[in-house]
């Protein structure tokens, strides 16, 4: 799986002019299943993003996490995280997850953080969506398991 994660102040996702999520300070996590990923990947990706020390500490270093400020996670599905630039002008998604598998991990992974103990908005699988944040920091993360 591959996640870009940002630290936000607050995230929204609209589809058909509708807020269908939304949380305040936290983390808006991309999420994308790749070919061959497994429950078992999805277990450690949302483990590690749960305890990621991204958030800052009373001195001001990046030492807690999102569970230890109270923060939410706006999970959205993207395929695109998957793109192959290495060749021509048109990036390839192939090495992504059929739409039954990725949609399969998308809620398994999202399950996996709820079970972390964080709360969870979410985006609309293969829905055309307008994200909106307000990137903290700018803290931005790429992570692949």
């Amino acid at each position: 799986m591959r996640a870009l994660i940002q630290r936000v102040r607050h995230a929204s996702v609209v589809v058909e002019g509708e807020t269908i999520g939304e949380i305040g300070p936290g983390l808006l996590i991309l999420i994308c299943a790749m070919q061959g990923d497994t429950e078992a990947v999805a277990d450690t990706l949302a483990a590690k993003i749960a305890k990621l020390r991204i958030f800052k500490d009373e001195a001001g270093k990046m030492n807690r996490s999102v569970k230890d400020i109270g923060g939410a996670a706006l999970i959205v599905s993207q395929f695109t995280l998957a793109a192959d630039t290495s060749r021509g002008n048109r990036p390839g998604f192939s090495t992504a997850a059929a739409p039954d598998e990725g949609r399969r991990l998308y809620e398994y992974f999202t399950n996996r953080v709820k079970a972390e103990g964080i709360v969870t908005a979410n985006g609309s699988f293969g829905a055309d969506m307008a994200v909106s944040l307000l990137n903290d920091g700018p803290v931005t993360i790429w992570m692949e398991s």
